[in-house]
């Protein structure tokens, strides 16, 4: 039986159906009309809006619907899903589709904005923008909708989830990761499948349009409209909204989402920022002639593209006195375990104030002990070194003290410093690179044998895991 919602809900979709035909028949007319959304529907819309308010609020998780109530709100008929947000004038706005938005029952609805909700906590309008190098709007739009939507009941059936992804991508992830270990995963994926076919570039031409479906790729579209405004500010106006939205005790997984936000950085981490890199780096083609151009087969004149050759990855460890053995092992056991499913050679560098040995791994069976030198530190041998190898990607595992400006500037690769749980900063006035810290791991005797160290089960990201 129709309720009286669901009643007023088709009556406003009908009429959001007409306020689009006539949109699109002055747009015939005047290629410059602009969609009118009468005032009388707008207020008749958001008192909807209003009573799926009510419901949040009634429900044992209200601190969405008091969250909800701190929220600017704005009709846009363009956003490819019932519900989007963005962070404009001081605020977080969300934004809402009648054309999608009323097609839910309103329990949907309240998942629509729990679902926002859960991206603002996820701080996944900043973490997605670490991944806008090598990385799909598609493919981080459904790593994000993976994470929040996991926490969700009552989702329209389009939704992101994992079993979806699992089924539609012949993919085994795993639950409750972090968003990009799910980007990286799909990323990978979607790269296989469009081996053979071109990848579907959007591309606007300025004209408002209007969105009936839901489309995947572009359901994050808003975030890039939010205004200027630095991370640190950010993080702590969420929190803010967050402590007014409390209005009691929440569930545990809430709980657990909110205590991460307040925890966080806001940056990410070494091992998932290396993830991004090797996917940066092993995207990258080139030109043959042996191959056509995918985009105009017929133009022979044009070349075809291959996947570049073999990323060649120089891991730099230094063997300064402050780098501890089980650093030294743990930092390598990670960069191998991210690598391993990326076509890459693996050189280690061991240095100090100099180059002290080269070798290749390719497992971690083909780590060597340590060299018994302690000197000091001096980063330049190093970048020389990798200029004069052409390397893809450096990693350079450091106490961060050394010299304070390279003699040398690294030439055509990406350069990724990871300072030590022991060093607070990396002592160059130009780094070049990305900067990040290892956290603190628990140091036995320095003087250790790496025979002595377990070789099974541990993993950095176990110092790195995001609860979200």
């Amino acid at each position: 039986m129709e309720t009286g919602f669901d009643s007023r809900a088709k009556e406003l979709y009908e009429q959001a159906q007409r306020i689009v035909g006539t949109f699109y028949a002055a747009r015939h007319i005047d290629d410059q009309a602009e969609i009118n959304i009468p005032q009388a529907f707008r207020e008749e819309f958001f008192h909807l809006v209003d009573k799926v308010n009510v419901s949040l609020m009634a429900d044992k998780d209200n601190f969405y619907g008091y969250f909800l109530l701190q929220m600017a709100r704005e009709i846009d008929f363009a956003v490819s899903s019932p519900t989007a947000v963005n962070f404009k004038g001081a605020q977080y706005v969300i934004y809402f589709n009648p054309l999608l938005f009323l097609t839910l029952d309103i329990r949907q609805m309240a998942s629509a904005v729990k679902h926002e909700i859960l991206h603002i906590l996820s701080l996944h309008l900043i973490r997605a923008k670490e991944l806008t190098t090598g990385y799909s709007a598609l493919a981080v739009n459904m790593a994000m909708d993976i994470v929040v939507n996991a926490y969700l009941d009552n989702l329209p059936p389009y939704a992101v989830t994992l079993g979806w992804v699992n089924a539609n991508y012949a993919l085994q992830l795993l639950p409750f990761e972090p968003f990009e270990y799910y980007a990286e995963k799909l990323q990978t994926a979607m790269d296989l499948q469009a081996e053979d076919k071109d990848g579907a570039e959007v591309e606007g031409n300025g004209e408002e349009r209007i969105a009936a479906d839901y489309d995947p790729a572009r359901t994050h579209d808003l975030w890039a409209e939010s205004g200027d405004v630095d991370e640190k500010t950010l993080r702590e106006f969420t929190a803010k909204v967050v402590d007014n939205a409390q209005k009691g005790a929440v569930p545990a997984y809430l709980a657990s989402v909110i205590a991460a936000l307040k925890n966080s950085r806001g940056e990410l981490p070494w091992n998932l920022y290396l993830q991004r890199l090797m996917g940066a780096v092993e995207s990258d083609r080139k030109k043959t002639v042996a191959r056509r151009s995918r985009r105009q087969p017929d133009r022979l004149d044009l070349r075809g593209e291959l996947r570049s050759h073999k990323a060649k990855v120089v891991v730099a460890l230094d063997m300064s006195g402050s780098i501890s053995d089980e650093e030294f092992y743990q930092a390598i056991k990670e960069v191998l375990a991210i690598v391993k499913n990326h076509r890459q050679e693996i050189t280690v560098v061991e240095c100090d104030s100099e180059i002290r040995r080269v070798y290749k791994a390719g497992a971690v069976k083909d780590i060597k002990e340590r060299l018994a030198i302690r000197g000091g530190t001096r980063f330049t041998p190093v970048i020389e070194y990798a200029n004069a190898n052409k390397v893809d990607l450096l990693v350079y595992f450091t106490d961060g003290k050394g010299e304070d400006r390279l003699l040398s500037r690294p030439r055509g690769y990406k350069t990724l410093w990871v300072i030590s749980g022991r060093g607070d900063r990396l002592s160059l006035q130009e780094a070049y690179g990305a900067v990040k810290k290892l956290r603190d791991v628990e140091i036995q005797d320095d003087g250790l044998k790496m025979s002595d160290i377990r070789r099974d089960g541990y993993s950095m990201n176990d110092q790195e895991r995001r609860h979200i």
